[in-house]
Protein backbone atom coordinates (compact mmCIF):
# COMPACT_ATOMS: atom_id res chain seq x y z
CA UNK A 1 0.00 0.00 0.00
CA UNK A 2 1.21 3.48 -0.86
CA UNK A 3 1.85 5.61 2.21
CA UNK A 4 0.95 9.28 2.34
CA UNK A 5 3.52 10.75 4.70
CA UNK A 6 2.29 13.93 6.42
CA UNK A 7 4.95 13.74 9.15
CA UNK A 8 6.08 17.10 10.54
CA UNK A 9 9.71 16.03 10.61
CA UNK A 10 11.78 14.22 9.81
CA UNK A 11 9.57 14.31 6.79
CA UNK A 12 8.92 13.23 3.26
CA UNK A 13 11.74 13.53 0.73
CA UNK A 14 11.56 13.10 -3.05
CA UNK A 15 11.51 9.46 -4.10
CA UNK A 16 14.26 10.08 -6.64
CA UNK A 17 16.48 11.44 -3.88
CA UNK A 18 15.89 8.42 -1.64
CA UNK A 19 16.76 6.02 -4.46
CA UNK A 20 19.96 7.86 -5.35
CA UNK A 21 20.99 8.16 -1.70
CA UNK A 22 20.41 4.46 -1.07
CA UNK A 23 22.72 3.60 -3.96
CA UNK A 24 25.44 5.83 -2.55
CA UNK A 25 25.40 3.98 0.76
CA UNK A 26 26.46 0.84 -1.10
CA UNK A 27 28.45 2.17 -4.03
CA UNK A 28 29.19 5.89 -4.26
CA UNK A 29 30.21 7.25 -7.68
CA UNK A 30 30.73 3.67 -8.91
CA UNK A 31 33.93 3.50 -6.86
CA UNK A 32 32.82 0.35 -4.98
CA UNK A 33 33.02 2.32 -1.75
CA UNK A 34 30.20 3.57 0.44
CA UNK A 35 29.65 7.28 0.83
CA UNK A 36 29.68 6.82 4.59
CA UNK A 37 33.10 5.14 4.65
CA UNK A 38 35.19 7.48 2.50
CA UNK A 39 37.26 10.34 3.89
CA UNK A 40 35.39 13.62 4.23
CA UNK A 41 38.53 15.28 2.87
CA UNK A 42 38.65 13.12 -0.24
CA UNK A 43 37.86 14.81 -3.54
CA UNK A 44 34.55 12.97 -4.04
CA UNK A 45 33.11 14.31 -0.79
CA UNK A 46 34.71 17.76 -1.11
CA UNK A 47 32.85 17.94 -4.43
CA UNK A 48 29.59 17.03 -2.63
CA UNK A 49 30.10 19.80 -0.09
CA UNK A 50 30.97 22.37 -2.75
CA UNK A 51 28.03 21.35 -4.94
CA UNK A 52 25.63 21.62 -2.00
CA UNK A 53 26.86 25.14 -1.19
CA UNK A 54 26.72 26.18 -4.85
CA UNK A 55 23.13 24.96 -5.12
CA UNK A 56 22.11 26.89 -2.00
CA UNK A 57 23.68 30.03 -3.44
CA UNK A 58 21.98 29.53 -6.80
CA UNK A 59 18.51 28.55 -5.55
CA UNK A 60 18.26 31.37 -2.98
CA UNK A 61 20.36 33.88 -4.94
CA UNK A 62 22.73 34.27 -1.99
CA UNK A 63 25.10 37.26 -2.46
CA UNK A 64 28.83 36.62 -2.52
CA UNK A 65 29.43 38.49 0.75
CA UNK A 66 27.50 35.78 2.61
CA UNK A 67 29.01 32.48 3.75
CA UNK A 68 27.12 29.20 3.45
CA UNK A 69 27.78 26.60 6.12
CA UNK A 70 26.68 23.05 6.81
CA UNK A 71 26.97 22.49 10.56
CA UNK A 72 25.66 20.07 13.19
CA UNK A 73 23.46 20.34 16.27
CA UNK A 74 20.23 21.38 14.59
CA UNK A 75 18.43 24.67 15.11
CA UNK A 76 18.66 24.05 18.86
CA UNK A 77 22.41 24.67 18.78
CA UNK A 78 21.84 27.80 16.69
CA UNK A 79 19.69 29.17 19.53
CA UNK A 80 22.99 29.31 21.42
CA UNK A 81 25.39 30.17 18.60
CA UNK A 82 23.43 33.21 17.43
CA UNK A 83 23.76 35.22 20.66
CA UNK A 84 27.31 33.94 21.21
CA UNK A 85 28.33 35.37 17.84
CA UNK A 86 26.09 38.42 17.51
CA UNK A 87 25.26 39.79 20.98
CA UNK A 88 27.86 42.12 22.40
CA UNK A 89 28.97 41.91 26.02
CA UNK A 90 26.24 43.68 28.00
CA UNK A 91 24.34 43.81 24.73
CA UNK A 92 20.70 43.29 23.90
CA UNK A 93 18.48 41.67 21.29
CA UNK A 94 14.79 41.59 20.44
CA UNK A 95 12.79 38.46 19.72
CA UNK A 96 9.39 37.62 18.27
CA UNK A 97 7.71 34.90 20.34
CA UNK A 98 5.54 32.76 18.07
CA UNK A 99 5.83 29.28 19.55
CA UNK A 100 7.87 26.63 21.29
CA UNK A 101 10.97 27.04 19.14
CA UNK A 102 11.17 30.82 19.41
CA UNK A 103 10.64 30.47 23.16
CA UNK A 104 13.61 28.11 23.38
CA UNK A 105 15.73 30.53 21.37
CA UNK A 106 14.73 33.33 23.74
CA UNK A 107 15.70 31.26 26.76
CA UNK A 108 19.19 30.64 25.40
CA UNK A 109 19.72 34.29 24.49
CA UNK A 110 18.90 35.46 28.02
CA UNK A 111 22.18 33.95 29.21
CA UNK A 112 24.11 36.46 27.08
CA UNK A 113 22.43 39.79 27.65
CA UNK A 114 19.16 41.65 27.73
CA UNK A 115 16.35 40.14 25.66
CA UNK A 116 13.17 42.04 24.86
CA UNK A 117 10.12 40.25 23.46
CA UNK A 118 8.53 42.81 21.16
CA UNK A 119 5.77 40.59 19.79
CA UNK A 120 4.07 37.64 21.48
CA UNK A 121 1.19 35.42 20.36
CA UNK A 122 1.15 33.16 23.43
CA UNK A 123 -2.09 34.81 24.59
CA UNK A 124 -3.98 32.75 21.97
CA UNK A 125 -1.82 29.63 22.03
CA UNK A 126 0.30 30.97 19.17
CA UNK A 127 -2.46 30.76 16.57
CA UNK A 128 -1.39 34.02 14.89
CA UNK A 129 1.70 36.03 13.98
CA UNK A 130 2.13 39.30 15.96
CA UNK A 131 2.00 42.47 13.89
CA UNK A 132 2.50 46.20 14.33
CA UNK A 133 5.45 45.70 16.65
CA UNK A 134 8.37 48.10 16.68
CA UNK A 135 11.94 46.87 16.38
CA UNK A 136 14.34 49.03 18.43
CA UNK A 137 17.25 50.55 16.54
CA UNK A 138 19.88 50.13 19.23
CA UNK A 139 19.95 46.35 19.53
CA UNK A 140 22.46 43.79 18.34
CA UNK A 141 19.91 41.81 16.30
CA UNK A 142 16.24 40.91 15.89
CA UNK A 143 15.26 37.23 15.82
CA UNK A 144 12.14 35.59 14.40
CA UNK A 145 10.93 32.12 13.40
CA UNK A 146 9.51 32.07 9.88
CA UNK A 147 7.22 29.04 10.22
CA UNK A 148 5.79 27.36 13.30
CA UNK A 149 5.34 23.64 12.75
CA UNK A 150 3.33 23.00 15.91
CA UNK A 151 0.75 25.76 15.48
CA UNK A 152 0.58 26.06 11.69
CA UNK A 153 1.47 29.75 11.38
CA UNK A 154 3.91 31.46 9.04
CA UNK A 155 5.36 34.94 8.63
CA UNK A 156 4.22 36.24 5.24
CA UNK A 157 6.14 39.52 5.21
CA UNK A 158 9.45 39.97 6.98
CA UNK A 159 10.10 43.29 8.72
CA UNK A 160 12.63 45.81 7.47
CA UNK A 161 15.23 46.25 10.20
CA UNK A 162 17.92 48.81 10.86
CA UNK A 163 19.68 46.03 12.76
CA UNK A 164 20.59 42.46 11.80
CA UNK A 165 17.57 40.32 10.99
CA UNK A 166 18.11 36.72 12.14
CA UNK A 167 15.63 34.01 11.17
CA UNK A 168 15.06 30.37 12.02
CA UNK A 169 13.75 28.94 8.73
CA UNK A 170 13.96 25.29 9.71
CA UNK A 171 10.51 24.32 8.48
CA UNK A 172 10.05 26.42 5.35
CA UNK A 173 13.51 26.91 3.86
CA UNK A 174 13.39 26.45 0.05
CA UNK A 175 9.58 26.43 0.10
CA UNK A 176 9.24 30.01 -1.16
CA UNK A 177 11.33 32.82 -2.57
CA UNK A 178 13.10 35.06 -0.06
CA UNK A 179 15.39 38.06 -0.38
CA UNK A 180 18.49 36.91 1.48
CA UNK A 181 19.82 40.48 1.49
CA UNK A 182 17.21 41.40 4.10
CA UNK A 183 18.82 39.02 6.58
CA UNK A 184 22.02 39.06 8.55
CA UNK A 185 21.76 35.37 9.35
CA UNK A 186 19.46 32.49 8.37
CA UNK A 187 19.60 29.03 9.86
CA UNK A 188 17.61 25.87 9.20
CA UNK A 189 17.70 22.28 10.36
CA UNK A 190 17.74 19.98 7.35
CA UNK A 191 14.95 17.61 8.30
CA UNK A 192 12.00 19.44 6.75
CA UNK A 193 12.63 20.52 3.15
CA UNK A 194 16.28 19.69 2.69
CA UNK A 195 17.33 16.26 3.89
CA UNK A 196 17.53 13.89 6.84
CA UNK A 197 18.22 15.10 10.36
CA UNK A 198 21.88 15.64 11.13
CA UNK A 199 23.00 18.83 9.43
CA UNK A 200 22.06 22.50 9.75
CA UNK A 201 22.26 25.10 7.03
CA UNK A 202 23.58 28.53 8.04
CA UNK A 203 23.71 31.54 5.73
CA UNK A 204 25.51 34.48 7.33
CA UNK A 205 26.62 37.90 6.15
CA UNK A 206 30.35 37.97 6.74
CA UNK A 207 30.61 41.55 7.91
CA UNK A 208 28.36 41.07 10.97
CA UNK A 209 30.74 38.61 12.65
CA UNK A 210 33.62 39.30 15.03
CA UNK A 211 32.14 42.37 16.70
CA UNK A 212 30.99 41.12 20.11
CA UNK A 213 34.32 41.28 22.00
CA UNK A 214 33.39 37.88 23.42
CA UNK A 215 35.66 34.91 23.80
CA UNK A 216 33.73 32.38 21.73
CA UNK A 217 34.53 28.66 22.08
CA UNK A 218 36.13 27.38 18.90
CA UNK A 219 33.33 25.04 17.84
CA UNK A 220 30.66 27.66 18.50
CA UNK A 221 32.36 30.36 16.46
CA UNK A 222 30.92 30.81 12.95
CA UNK A 223 34.28 32.13 11.76
CA UNK A 224 35.87 28.79 12.67
CA UNK A 225 33.55 27.01 10.26
CA UNK A 226 33.89 29.65 7.56
CA UNK A 227 37.67 29.30 7.70
CA UNK A 228 37.35 25.52 7.77
CA UNK A 229 34.90 25.46 4.86
CA UNK A 230 32.39 23.52 7.00
CA UNK A 231 35.07 20.89 7.62
CA UNK A 232 36.71 22.06 10.83
CA UNK A 233 35.65 18.68 12.20
CA UNK A 234 34.18 15.69 10.41
CA UNK A 235 30.92 16.87 8.85
CA UNK A 236 27.74 14.74 8.74
CA UNK A 237 28.50 13.35 5.31
CA UNK A 238 25.26 11.49 4.61
CA UNK A 239 22.82 14.29 5.56
CA UNK A 240 24.86 16.77 3.51
CA UNK A 241 24.88 14.41 0.52
CA UNK A 242 21.11 13.87 0.70
CA UNK A 243 20.62 17.61 1.09
CA UNK A 244 22.67 18.14 -2.04
CA UNK A 245 20.46 15.67 -3.92
CA UNK A 246 17.32 17.41 -2.68
CA UNK A 247 18.64 20.82 -3.74
CA UNK A 248 19.48 19.35 -7.14
CA UNK A 249 15.90 18.02 -7.33
CA UNK A 250 14.50 21.48 -6.52
CA UNK A 251 16.61 22.94 -9.33
CA UNK A 252 15.38 20.27 -11.75
CA UNK A 253 11.77 21.07 -10.84
CA UNK A 254 12.33 24.64 -11.99
CA UNK A 255 13.69 26.22 -8.82
CA UNK A 256 12.17 27.72 -5.70
CA UNK A 257 9.62 29.84 -7.58
CA UNK A 258 8.06 26.73 -9.14
CA UNK A 259 8.10 24.92 -5.80
CA UNK A 260 6.39 27.91 -4.17
CA UNK A 261 3.55 27.86 -6.71
CA UNK A 262 3.03 24.15 -6.07
CA UNK A 263 3.02 24.69 -2.32
CA UNK A 264 0.39 27.43 -2.60
CA UNK A 265 -1.79 25.16 -4.73
CA UNK A 266 -1.43 22.22 -2.32
CA UNK A 267 -2.19 24.26 0.77
CA UNK A 268 -5.17 25.96 -0.88
CA UNK A 269 -6.69 22.57 -1.69
CA UNK A 270 -6.63 21.40 1.92
CA UNK A 271 -7.52 24.74 3.54
CA UNK A 272 -10.50 25.08 1.20
CA UNK A 273 -11.84 21.73 2.36
CA UNK A 274 -11.28 22.57 6.03
CA UNK A 275 -13.24 25.80 5.58
CA UNK A 276 -15.99 24.14 3.53
CA UNK A 277 -16.46 21.00 5.61
CA UNK A 278 -18.74 21.46 8.62
CA UNK A 279 -16.92 18.72 10.53
CA UNK A 280 -13.55 20.49 10.67
CA UNK A 281 -12.11 23.80 11.87
CA UNK A 282 -8.69 25.31 11.17
CA UNK A 283 -6.69 26.42 14.19
CA UNK A 284 -4.56 29.27 12.78
CA UNK A 285 -5.74 32.76 11.93
CA UNK A 286 -6.53 32.70 8.20
CA UNK A 287 -4.06 35.42 7.22
CA UNK A 288 -1.21 33.67 9.02
CA UNK A 289 -1.83 30.11 7.86
CA UNK A 290 1.27 28.12 7.05
CA UNK A 291 1.87 26.64 3.61
CA UNK A 292 3.87 23.86 5.26
CA UNK A 293 1.94 22.72 8.34
CA UNK A 294 -1.85 22.71 8.18
CA UNK A 295 -3.48 22.31 11.59
CA UNK A 296 -7.16 21.54 12.04
CA UNK A 297 -9.62 20.10 14.55
CA UNK A 298 -12.50 17.66 14.28
CA UNK A 299 -15.45 19.54 15.76
CA UNK A 300 -17.02 16.42 17.23
CA UNK A 301 -14.34 14.45 19.11
CA UNK A 302 -16.64 11.41 19.29
CA UNK A 303 -15.93 10.90 15.58
CA UNK A 304 -12.17 10.85 16.08
CA UNK A 305 -11.77 7.07 16.14
CA UNK A 306 -13.78 6.74 12.95
CA UNK A 307 -11.70 9.32 11.09
CA UNK A 308 -8.42 7.95 12.45
CA UNK A 309 -9.34 4.46 11.19
CA UNK A 310 -10.22 5.87 7.78
CA UNK A 311 -6.83 7.59 7.62
CA UNK A 312 -5.01 4.44 8.67
CA UNK A 313 -6.81 2.32 6.09
CA UNK A 314 -5.95 4.85 3.39
CA UNK A 315 -2.23 4.74 4.24
CA UNK A 316 -2.08 8.22 5.74
CA UNK A 317 0.85 8.58 8.15
CA UNK A 318 1.95 11.25 10.64
CA UNK A 319 -1.22 13.33 10.68
CA UNK A 320 -1.77 13.47 14.43
CA UNK A 321 -1.61 17.01 15.76
CA UNK A 322 0.94 18.11 18.34
CA UNK A 323 -0.22 17.74 21.94
CA UNK A 324 -0.08 21.54 22.36
CA UNK A 325 -2.83 21.99 19.77
CA UNK A 326 -4.52 18.61 19.40
CA UNK A 327 -6.52 17.53 16.39
CA UNK A 328 -4.62 16.99 13.16
CA UNK A 329 -1.59 18.40 11.43
CA UNK A 330 -0.92 17.76 7.76
CA UNK A 331 2.65 18.72 6.91
CA UNK A 332 2.83 19.32 3.19
CA UNK A 333 6.50 20.01 2.53
CA UNK A 334 8.06 20.41 -0.90
CA UNK A 335 8.20 16.70 -1.74
CA UNK A 336 4.56 16.05 -0.80
CA UNK A 337 2.63 15.26 -4.00
CA UNK A 338 -0.76 16.89 -4.44
CA UNK A 339 -2.20 13.40 -4.97
CA UNK A 340 -1.65 12.62 -1.29
CA UNK A 341 -3.49 15.77 -0.29
CA UNK A 342 -6.37 14.76 -2.55
CA UNK A 343 -6.57 11.43 -0.68
CA UNK A 344 -6.92 13.29 2.63
CA UNK A 345 -9.48 15.71 1.23
CA UNK A 346 -11.53 12.81 -0.17
CA UNK A 347 -11.54 11.17 3.27
CA UNK A 348 -12.79 14.36 4.89
CA UNK A 349 -15.61 14.54 2.35
CA UNK A 350 -16.42 10.86 2.81
CA UNK A 351 -16.69 11.30 6.57
CA UNK A 352 -19.04 14.23 6.07
CA UNK A 353 -21.30 12.18 3.81
CA UNK A 354 -21.36 9.29 6.27
CA UNK A 355 -22.51 11.51 9.08
CA UNK A 356 -25.24 13.35 7.19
Amino acid sequence: MKKHNFSAGPCILPEEVLKEASKAVINFNDDNLSLIEISHRSKPFVDVMNNAKDLVRELLNVPQDYSILFLQGGASLEFLMVPFNLMKINGNASYLNTGVWSRKAIQEAKDFGKVSIIGDSSDKNFNYIPKNYEIPNKIDYFHCTSNNTIYGTQIKNFPICKTHLVCDMSSDIFSRKIDVRKFGLIYAGAQKNMGPAGTTLVIVKNEILGKTNRKIPTMLNYQTHINGKSMFNTPPVFPIYVSMLTLKWIKEQGGVSVIEKRNIKKAKLLYSEIDRNSLFTGTALSEDRSLMNICFLLNDESKKDMFDKMCEDAGINGIKGHRSVGGYRASVYNAMPIESIKVLVDLMRTLEKKLK
